[in-house]
């Protein structure tokens, strides 16, 4: 009730009603960061545990975890998500354009933090056919719909406030997640995952909407990673197609 209160008292104060939302204190959300003794590898979970969060949320707002895990988004650009924001192409494939975020302080949407923010990205093909039904399901017919709705077909975008609640709930349904795993943990998923395809660092920022590059330097590992089994994967097809004597006498110093 006190969420629902918060937002009413802010539409009133944009719509002139009152002179401005009175101040209404609210649990403390849990950071998105961690303390600098943390393990980040600890934070990634794998596809089938996404899955199981996927399936936990209720099903209006079920996409939440698949933007934040395939598309990479952060919590505020997740809610500041707009119907126009998603591009459908001819050829089935889909774009998903960044443009602003929901303020946690505010309950408004402003603009991202940094000009890198602003991208647009690929959407996998493992969701557009959930984000196709997504949109008939729960979202308005305008283009400035909220993709993220409060209510089934609202004008009114799902709060930051709000999404932490349903988030803890389904957070302490799933077996088997690390301890206290954020909302957040879903997008460092998925750009490790990323990166283990071979994504460049360039291509990461790009991904994440990183500005500084020493924020993206926590996924070498995966490029590393992912440079050693193509290297793994090279010499063995190499390997296959040497002539083993000649293999030998090279390595034992042997005349041909």
């Amino acid at each position: 009730m006190l969420i629902v209160l918060m937002m009413i008292l802010r539409q009133a104060a944009r719509d002139g009603i009152i002179p401005s939302a009175p101040s209404v204190s609210i649990p403390r959300q849990e950071s998105v960061r961690h303390d600098a003794d943390h393990d980040e590898s600890e934070d990634i979970i794998t596809p089938k545990q996404v899955e199981a969060l996927y399936q936990a949320v209720p099903d209006q707002w079920a996409i939440m975890v698949q933007l934040a895990a395939w598309c990479q988004l952060r919590r505020g650009e997740c809610l500041g998500l707009q119907r126009r924001d998603a591009e459908w192409h001819d050829d089935g494939s889909a774009t998903l354009h960044v443009r602003r975020q929901l303020n946690a302080n505010t309950g408004d949407y402003t603009d991202l933090k940094s000009e890198a923010g602003k991208r647009s990205l690929s959407i996998p093909k493992l969701m557009t056919d959930r984000l196709k039904q997504h949109l008939k399901d729960h979202v308005a017919t305008e283009d400035k719909a909220p993709l993220i709705p409060a209510s089934i077909r609202g004008s009114m975008p799902l709060s930051n406030t709000r999404w932490g609640y349903i988030w803890a709930d389904v957070r302490d349904s799933v077996d088997g997640l690390p301890h206290r795993f954020r909302f957040h943990d879903l997008r460092h998923t998925g750009l490790t995952i990323f990166a283990q395809e071979g994504a460049t660092l360039a291509e990461l920022m790009r991904r994440g909407g990183h500005a500084d590059i020493h924020i993206v330097l926590r996924y070498q590992h995966a490029t590393m990673n992912r440079d050693r089994e193509l290297a793994d994967r090279m010499s063995a097809r190499v390997a296959a197609t040497l002539d083993p004597s000649l293999a030998r006498k090279k390595n034992t110093g042997e005349e041909s």
